[in-house]
């Protein structure tokens, strides 16, 4: 055999295979402190927020996402009627999920 030329030798499927389990392990490893870290915290407020979505009721005192308080009027499926400061002809319909805070009225 000359300085050139060389054989090509095809590696076993087992050596290949074994090369790349450590690559497999760690990509399954990146994947879980992912899942850990970043989706489940992420399901979790997810769930909270529309448990919270779900509870108002008409006179719960409400914080939007716009940062704006306001008193609920009425609740509709994807809809409340929401009464802001003290003028009784400020009342505006909104989604629900633009509701990030309730405060619950208190029973006399």
């Amino acid at each position: 055999m000359t300085f050139l030329e060389f054989e090509i030798v095809p590696a076993s499927v087992g050596s290949m295979l074994g090369a790349f389990a450590p690559i497999v392990l760690y990509l399954a490893i990146i994947v879980g402190f992912f899942y850990l870290f970043a989706l489940k915290p992420q399901k979790k407020q997810e769930r909270e927020h529309k448990a919270l979505i779900d509870s108002v009721e008409p006179g719960d005192s409400v914080l939007t996402s716009s940062g704006f308080y306001g008193v609920i009027m009425d609740v509709m499926d994807e809809v409340v009627i929401v009464e802001f400061g003290n003028n009784k002809n400020c009342r505006i319909p909104m989604k629900k999920e633009a509701i990030i805070e309730v405060e619950k009225q208190e029973e006399k």
